[in-house]
């Protein structure tokens, strides 16, 4: 059970850090605004009082302490948690010789956690219905995750 926690943290951790990375190349390169983890932390830190939906928009919703680092802590946890989702399925093998595939399935199936549970939560809408253009933005969930799946399977392949 502790190779499988140590796995999913190490996994976990280096796929969410590669797609860090590639919002910050992001942001570099063509100017696309940082995620808002401030926000998502703000989100995060509603739920044990029963407050999942800011239907106005969470910029809208008073601003709590350390809502950065509750953002920063909950977005490296939920990597962690996908990885435990990739290993719980395939197992431990998969990290000895891994293969795109599971990584890329489980990128692709995490990006329906952003649209129908965070996004809306969040007061943006189902699948970012609610943004200034939300094909861009599913676009970009789209491609971060597969980014997300990237990095845990070379984080698999190099540390494995």
């Amino acid at each position: 059970m502790l190779e499988f926690l140590l796995w999913s943290v190490v996994i976990g951790g280096c796929g969410t850090a590669v797609l860090d990375l590639w919002n910050l190349l992001l942001n570099r390169t063509i100017g696309l605004p940082l995620p808002p983890w401030h926000l998502v932390g703000r989100w995060f830190a509603g739920l044990p009082s029963g407050r999942f939906v800011h239907s106005h928009g969470i910029n809208d919703s008073k601003p709590v302490a350390n809502e950065l680092a509750i953002g920063w802590v909950m977005h490296y946890a939920v990597g962690i948690l996908f990885a435990i989702i990739l290993l719980a399925i395939w197992g431990l093998g998969w990290v000895q010789a891994p293969t795109f595939l599971p990584a890329l399935i489980v990128g692709l199936v995490t990006v329906g956690a952003g649209w129908f549970i965070l996004q809306p939560g969040m007061g943006v809408g189902i699948a970012c219905s609610g943004a200034p253009n939300p094909n861009a933005a599913r676009l970009n969930n789209i491609v971060g995750h597969v980014v997300f799946a990237i990095g845990m399977y070379l984080a698999a392949v190099v540390v494995g």
